[in-house]
């Protein structure tokens, strides 16, 4: 039976300015324990068992005018509670999310400010919250994440774009994809930021996740090396001097900023830090704490939000064959691109950059060989939405006139791109652009974004983000291990919420033979690969990367692509271990579909499917050839009858497979 087991010890504790108070907070389990102490300032430590995750840790609030949050103050009144409750979640890995956690809320005097602790089976989770009547400035916030060792950790360095100011500040210009340097946390480079999710590896198999979540009017996150074993946070400050620039004119570019990080109103809940402890590497494929933490949707009717797939012509250059006209950004192009989806059951096909004039930041100049309005009624006999993509400052410098002309004439959606930036005004322009293209029925790709932090709560019709570093990256990265880190992003990055790696290569090569082409790309891995990463990767707004004459040639490939859904009833991470492998199983109606994939070692798995409770089914298996090791795109197609709860499986290098499995 779980039960709530908060300990308010108050113990007098000779400290130069009085007092020191302690509060013990537990999860329901038991097993995660929370103290924080309130003396001179605010520290917390957890424990999960007997194991320390996090030293004493100070964590405050510094303000314009000399006020931190944090330092000195006194305990007003203490606040307990027990939630136990179930979420419905639209548009997710799962219909259902349980949210049991215990909380602490600590008011203090004078200073206007509470801060709220909550302790859930699988993590930790606080806040500041301010109650003064006029607006605040936020010089810095304070956190900082104390380790008893020199673990390990999976960082995410920032690439940062070339930008005004100190390199520290340079860092704040970015698009957030960046592979992982596994690196103990002595040896982290001072110098350069790191962005979130972060996984710290601890000892006895413990994994740590460190995240925000509800970032709304507030910068986010960043972390550096600080004294010891320790991370601190860093934000991005407010931009002061902004100036039309960068990616073919689609972007603002900071040229000098203030010194603070955000004026906000007195009166608000501050963002979550939160933490996801683990000690066992599956339980990270299916953890939900940012949805948990992330502020209810404020779209009362969402029965309009149609996630899918969608045909993407970018990544393959527009290439076409047999056609008779030049495939290129024309209507004949995405006519065709438009048969091809309505043919094989694609929902959207996507208009990436080259429709609208280039240079111009302008969504209302469209270049002459498209014709929009025609595109649009094409698709609509068809029953093929269009979602149009476009540069962030192209979108905010006209937003109202630019969701409501394309609604009108019939567009569903944007992908938005280039923000490159978290800080305060750009966070605020996600929240605009969600509830401007909610209101005008459109939904929303993020693309050059940072990590989700649950605005697909807050508002549904926000499917996807990119905020990785993604199939894209083979189109000119000779130098990338795609394999290996699309074994390590379950486990961090996909532990925030989906995202956009637009996978579906139909040229799959083995790490000998890969190169990077931009124009005619190909993976790294199998075919299987590909394939499994429909069902690995949480992704409700779905790109197929390649061009329809590849998938026309491989017809079997698209039928399973086509088949898999975006969303499902339920998600249930069978088996894994990080960096290595990933096996796990999402069930839609009475299908359940498996995906696994394998870092460059060949695999043989033995797949438990007792977790499915599979009374007699038939199981579709798409898996690696014979000669897959050699040549990715070989694959094969097997019938197997469920006689038991076991399956297993061999995977080639850098090897996939699915199963598709019918009660």
């Amino acid at each position: 039976m779980r039960k709530l087991l908060i300990l308010l010890l108050i113990v007098g504790i000779g400290r130069i300015n009085g007092i020191c108070e302690n509060y013990e907070l537990t999860s329901p389990d038991g097993r995660i324990s929370v103290t924080i102490n309130v003396g001179e300032d605010v520290r917390y430590s957890v424990m999960h068992d007997s194991t320390v995750i996090i030293n004493e840790s100070a964590i405050s609030m510094e303000l314009e005018d000399g006020t931190i949050l944090g330092v000195n103050g006194l305990v007003d009144k203490v606040k307990n509670k027990t939630v136990n409750e179930d979420i419905r979640a639209y548009f997710y890995k799962k219909t259902t999310v349980k949210n049991s956690y215990n909380e602490l809320v600590i008011n203090f005097k004078e200073n206007f400010f509470r801060l709220t602790f909550r302790v859930f089976d699988d993590g930790v989770a606080y806040r500041f919250s301010t109650t003064f009547k006029n607006p605040i400035v936020v010089k810095k916030e304070n956190v900082n994440y104390c380790f008893d060792d020199n673990y390990l950790a999976y960082i995410p360095y920032v690439n940062a774009r070339k930008g005004e100011g100190d390199f520290l500040t340079q860092q704040f210009f970015t698009s957030f994809e960046s592979q992982y340097t596994i690196d103990s946390i002595s040896n982290m480079d001072t110098e350069r930021l790191a962005f979130t999710p972060l996984l710290i590896s601890m000892k006895e198999g413990k994994k740590v996740v460190l995240l925000e979540a509800d970032l709304e009017d507030y910068p986010g996150t960043f972390f550096r090396k600080g004294e010891g074993n320790s991370l601190v946070a860093v934000q991005s400050t407010y931009p002061k001097v902004e100036e039309q620039g960068g990616h073919n004119m689609l972007q603002l570019v900071v040229k000098e900023r203030e010194d603070y990080i955000a004026k906000v109103k007195g009166t608000r809940d501050f963002p979550w830090r939160a933490m996801v402890i683990s000690d066992n590497d599956t339980d990270l494929l299916n953890n939900d704490m940012v949805y948990k933490l992330a502020s209810p949707s404020r779209i009362k009717d969402v029965s309009w939000i149609k996630p899918g797939k969608v045909a993407w012509e970018w990544w393959n250059n527009w290439n076409l064959t047999g056609v008779d006209f030049k495939p290129g950004v024309n209507n004949d192009t995405y006519k065709y691109y438009m048969d091809f989806a309505s043919d094989n059951g694609i929902e959207y096909i996507i208009l990436d950059e080259g429709w609208a004039v280039n240079g111009q930041a302008d969504l209302f100049q469209i270049v002459p060989e498209i014709d929009l309005a025609e595109l649009v009624a094409y698709g609509n006999e068809r029953n093929v939405g269009i979602v149009l993509w476009a540069g962030y400052y192209a979108i905010d410098r006209d937003m109202e006139h630019v969701c409501k002309h394309y609604s009108k004439m019939g567009i569903k959606g944007f992908k938005v791109d280039f923000m490159d930036r978290d800080d305060q005004k750009v966070v605020d322009f996600y929240y605009r652009m969600a509830a401007m293209a909610a209101k005008y029925n459109l939904f929303i790709d993020f693309h050059g974004a940072y990590k989700p932090t649950g605005l697909s709560r807050t508002y549904p019709n926000v499917l996807n983000f990119e905020g990785v570093y993604g199939l894209e990256q083979s189109k000119w990265d000779n130098s990338t291990e795609q394999v290996n880190y699309e074994c390590m992003i379950p486990f961090i990055r996909m532990v925030a919420g989906s995202m956009d790696y637009t996978q579906g290569a139909m040229d799959n090569a083995s790490r000998e033979d890969f190169k990077a082409i931009y124009d005619n790309p190909m993976s790294q891995g199998t075919r299987c690969r590909q394939l499994a990463e429909y069902v690995v990767f949480e992704s409700p707004f779905c790109m197929l990367c390649d061009s329809p004459s590849k998938y026309m040639q491989n017809q079997n490939c698209v039928e399973l692509i086509a088949a898999i859904p975006t969303i499902w009833d339920e998600t249930i991470a069978l088996d894994s271990k990080l960096g290595e492998y990933v096996v796990i199983a999402r069930r839609w109606g009475d299908t359940w579909y498996i995906g696994a994939i394998t870092n460059w070692d060949k695999r043989t798995l033995e797949i438990d499917l007792s977790k499915l409770h599979i009374q007699n089914g038939s199981c579709r298996a798409f898996v690696d050839g014979p000669d897959a090791n050699e040549y990715g795109s070989d694959y094969k197609i097997t019938d197997l009858a469920i006689k038991s709860n076991k399956v297993t499986v061999n995977l080639a290098s850098g090897g996939g497979v699915v199963l598709v499995i019918s009660n």
